[in-house]
């Protein structure tokens, strides 16, 4: 039920002068030299299949600022897979080269492949996700009275541990938590998107009134099932709009039954908390690959069907967004799942949440793969 959309990418930072040699050229083909090569056979992966296709294939590829997306390659290349390492010098010399430079070197050393499940579907669901920013406190009060915790000590001895309602209403559950909170919101709703998204900026307020910007990163869970708060109220028939702002004005318009909604979703997520360079706000969270994610350039997938750090033509049209661009697949997600879907970091802020709240259309994926 996430959506998104894209949004600004930072500029990337300019590389030392002398600290990379020339980048690898290769001499300019159209795409349509392309069509002279024989293709090689599909290939099952995970649960999905990889047909090869001719470049000329991927549409919009002649158009994307593949410049953007070398960004995010780089960052991969921090924790590239087996395919993928021994790319990774060229990957890194080419971050220098131009778009055009860049996308000879794609004809020249990768295959696409379309994925498609394995009875041939080839259509799939694209969604989106974000960071949220949230005004946080270190101390309850003065309207801050949701907590968020760090993993309590006992979480491996009882699995699955409480629920979401077992452990805002039990005195057993609430007492191992005693002492794990690392801050204090004021939105109970807010607390459910951050336990969605995994990870969040938090603008908090110490206490000695000094504020300053943290991250919260995802630790563990309590091993309950993930339950859709958006499906919750489609199923019940209480409204046509699972989309956060259709979340939002159902529980404005339902106050008495906000608790009902939210403990629908037995899944509870626990944080650590990070330090967030003040002089470099694009910095992104870390994604499962364990690398940080770009806005608009990463996306998660179901590992099984598309490994971590492979680079990915990703095509979607709808009345959110229109994309056809380079991204590269660095995480993951409980409700990514599917040969041909994916979650697109939309980056963070309110911008990219009312965005991502809203995206949830069709999609096409082609891995690109090494020859």
């Amino acid at each position: 039920m996430l959506a998104s959309c894209a949004s600004r990418l930072p500029a990337p930072s300019s590389p030392p002068e002398t600290s990379l040699p020339a980048p690898v050229v290769t001499p300019s083909a159209p795409l349509e030299a392309d069509d002279n090569q024989p293709l090689p056979a599909p290939r099952v992966q995970g649960n999905s299949r990889w047909v090869p296709v001719r470049w000329s294939d991927l549409p919009g590829f002649k158009d994307d600022n593949l410049f953007e997306a070398w960004t995010a390659w780089v960052k991969s290349c921090e924790r590239p897979g087996p395919v993928f390492a021994p790319l990774c010098a060229e990957v890194r010399q080419l971050s220098i080269a131009t778009p055009e430079e860049q996308r000879q070197w794609l004809l020249r050393r990768l295959q696409p492949h379309r994925v498609e499940s394995l009875d041939g579907q080839a259509e799939g669901l694209l969604t989106s996700y974000y960071e949220p920013v949230i005004p946080a406190s270190r101390l309850p009060g003065k309207g801050y009275t949701v907590p968020l915790y760090r993993a309590p000590a006992s979480l491996g001895q009882r699995r699955p541990w409480y629920t979401r309602q077992e452990i805002e209403t039990q005195a057993d559950a609430q007492a191992a938590l005693r002492g794990r909170e690392i801050a204090w919101i004021a939105d109970p709703v807010e607390a459910m998107v951050l336990h969605i998204q995994g990870s969040g900026r938090l603008r908090i307020t110490e206490p000695d009134g000094s504020q300053r910007m943290v991250r919260l990163a995802f630790a563990a869970t309590n091993d309950q099932p993930y339950k859709s708060i958006g499906r919750w109220l489609l199923d019940q028939n209480l409204t046509r709009d699972a989309t956060w702002p259709g979340i939002r004005q159902w529980i404005s318009q339902n106050p008495q039954r906000s608790n009902e909604l939210l403990w629908s979703n037995p899944r509870y997520v626990f944080f650590k908390e990070e330090a967030l360079s003040g002089t470099d706000p694009s910095q992104g969270p870390r994604g499962a690959q364990g690398v940080e994610l770009t806005p608009g350039r990463s996306i998660a997938v179901e590992r099984q069907n598309i490994p971590y750090g492979t680079p990915v033509w990703l095509v979607s049209s709808g009345p959110t967004a229109q994309l056809q661009r380079l991204v590269l697949a660095q995480d993951t997600g409980s409700a990514i799942i599917g040969p041909v879907r994916a979650d697109y970091f939309a980056g963070w802020g309110a911008d990219a949440g009312e965005l991502a709240g809203r995206l949830k259309q069709p999609l096409r994926l082609w891995v690109l793969w090494p020859r």
